[in-house]
C-alpha cells in the first residue's frame, strides 16, 4: 500500500513537472559576459506528436563569432546581416555576422530528443542579465514559435511558448569558462 501511495505521488509530480520540461530549453542556461558560450538547445519533443524536421534560432544583437555545429542528417543554412554595432573579435572590429542558424533536413521523432549545438561570443554588456533566442521548431508544415519573453517581474516558466534564454553574470572561481 505504501509503495502504491509512492508510486502515485511521484506520477503526480511528474505530472505536474512535465509540462515545464517540454520548452525548448538550453542545456545550461548560465554563463558570463563577455564568454565563450557553447549553446545546447533542447528539444523535447515534436509538435503535438509530429516529428521535428527543422529547428531555427535567431541570434540577438550583442552576439558575435557564431558557428553551428555540424549534425549527421541535417542541413545548416546561416543567415548573415548587419549588426546595430561595431564589436571586435580577436582585437578587429566586425559589423556583421551571424544572424539566425537554421537546421533542415533531418527528423526527430516526437518520442525521441535532440540537440542542437552552437558556439558564441556572448555581450560584454553588464547591464544585460538576460539574453533571449527565439526559436522555430518546424514539424513538417507545422511551425511552433519558441519566442515569447517574460516580461520584467514575470516568471518565464509561465509563459505558454517562452523564448531559450542564457542568464549573464560575472564569471567566479568554480564556473567553467570556455574557451575557443
Amino acid at each position: 500500500m505504501k509503495s502504491k501511495i509512492m508510486l502515485a505521488a511521484m506520477t503526480a509530480i511528474i505530472a505536474f513537472v512535465t509540462p515545464a520540461s517540454a520548452h525548448v530549453t538550453f542545456e545550461t542556461a548560465m554563463s558570463s559576459w563577455g564568454s565563450y558560450y557553447k549553446g545546447v538547445l533542447r528539444v523535447p519533443h515534436g509538435c503535438d506528436g509530429a516529428t521535428t524536421t527543422g529547428l531555427s534560432v535567431d541570434i540577438p544583437e550583442g552576439v558575435i563569432a557564431v558557428k553551428p555545429k555540424n549534425m549527421s542528417g541535417w542541413t545548416i543554412k546561416t543567415t548573415i546581416g548587419k549588426y546595430a554595432a561595431t564589436y571586435t573579435i580577436h582585437g578587429k572590429p566586425v559589423t556583421e555576422g551571424v544572424k539566425s542558424i537554421a537546421w533542415s533536413g533531418g527528423e526527430v521523432a516526437d518520442d525521441r530528443f535532440d540537440e542542437f549545438a552552437f558556439l558564441v561570443k556572448l555581450p560584454e554588456d553588464k547591464e544585460i542579465m538576460r539574453i533571449y533566442f527565439p526559436v522555430t521548431q518546424t514539424c513538417g508544415a507545422t511551425e511552433v514559435k519558441w519566442n515569447e519573453i517574460a516580461k520584467p517581474g514575470e516568471d518565464a516558466h509561465a509563459l505558454k511558448r517562452p523564448a531559450p534564454y542564457i542568464d549573464l553574470m560575472p564569471e567566479h572561481d568554480g564556473m567553467e569558462g570556455m574557451h575557443h
